[in-house]
């Protein structure tokens, strides 16, 4: 069991395969050239998987495969199909734009993936453009299409903001009740790396409008989940991430590993340690004291404390994947 040093269960490992992105999405990396670390730098899937055995036999039970966009990187399949032949019984998950995935989403479902949380922000084709700054709609509807036909798990990650697509917090909730899909509303984060002057709405805010058309209850988080969840009448629950809370670290289960093997504690903190010395030499030992001493830093709560509204991460989230 991998314990931090405030006595919380990490048993939660996040790995970001490259930091590439075919979206310019205005509240992560919108200006940012399409210049990139040097693919000799990033980690070898055997080198990752590697680090990712030390973990699963110290007690990561639950792995999701970021970006960036993660479906940039070759032969993603073989390296979630590494993991499902080493743990079958892992939670197996894929953060993703959802651009590429009608492509792929066969391949992944057979390699052992699990589910997928795909970024949608709007239905309509125009404010879609405007926040990727690409035109995605078609090809992202795809992709949702063929993960629910091929049987992956799909959940709808929305990020509302302020004068773009607040307007359809109550059109996305009723897309994705209607396809069986949960969606997670989840607050703009502060970075130094978005648009600027971009606001978002608040947890609040997303509620009153839900509340005027469809009444629910809060249902609170969920074990270590970051989601509050809320029920409709009918049962149907939708989420909201709201970092701004300081529950939202309280039992937080997590930690991130970076596809040029920084391994970090916390998505705001920009402390890290590098593993790749070590899982190039096969050191697992030196790989394993890595982690520990890791676990050991991980603060106690994030930066985006009420206390701390104004706070503007350095991290580059398209780095660790949110």
């Amino acid at each position: 069991m991998l314990v931090d040093g405030y006595g919380r269960n990490v048993n939660y490992l996040r790995i970001s395969v490259t930091e590439r992105c075919n979206f310019r999405c205005q509240y992560c990396m919108p200006e940012k050239p399409f210049s990139w670390v040097p693919r000799e730098n990033l980690l070898s899937f055997e080198d990752l998987f590697l680090f990712i055995k030390v973990g699963i036999d110290e007690g990561i039970n639950k792995i999701r495969i970021t970006g960036g966009e993660p479906l940039l990187r070759a032969d993603l399949d073989t390296f979630i199909k590494m993991i499902s032949d080493y743990r079958s019984d892992i939670d197996l998950a894929l953060t993703t734009n959802g651009f590429l995935l009608k492509q792929c989403a066969q391949k992944l479902k057979d390699a052992g993936l699990k589910r997928v949380n795909i970024s949608l922000d709007s239905l309509k084709p125009e404010i879609a453009m405007k926040i990727a700054q690409k035109d995605v709609f078609k090809h992202v509807m795809a992709g949702i299409d063929e993960a629910q036909r091929v049987g992956l798990g799909v959940k709808i990650n929305t990020v509302p903001l302020k004068g773009i697509n607040s307007g359809e917090v109550l059109d996305l909730l009723e897309f994705a009740k209607s396809r069986g899909m949960s969606i997670r509303f989840i607050e703009y984060m502060e970075n130094k790396h978005a648009k600027d002057k971009l606001q978002g709405l608040k947890a609040e805010e997303i509620q009153a409008i839900i509340a005027q058309k469809y009444p629910f209850k809060a249902v609170g988080r969920v074990g270590s989940s970051p989601a509050h969840l809320f029920e409709l009448e009918d049962g149907y629950r939708f989420g909201i991430i709201d970092p701004h809370k300081h529950d939202f670290c309280e039992d937080c289960n997590r930690i991130r590993l970076t596809a040029e093997g920084m391994l970090i504690p916390c998505l705001y903190f920009d402390e890290a340690m590098s593993i790749k010395e070590s899982v190039q030499k096969g050191d697992i030992q030196g790989a394993t004291e890595v982690l520990k001493t890791v676990l050991k830093n991980k603060p106690e709560k994030n930066k985006w404390s009420e206390d701390n509204e104004n706070e503007t991460s350095e991290r580059a989230f398209y780095e660790t994947g949110g």
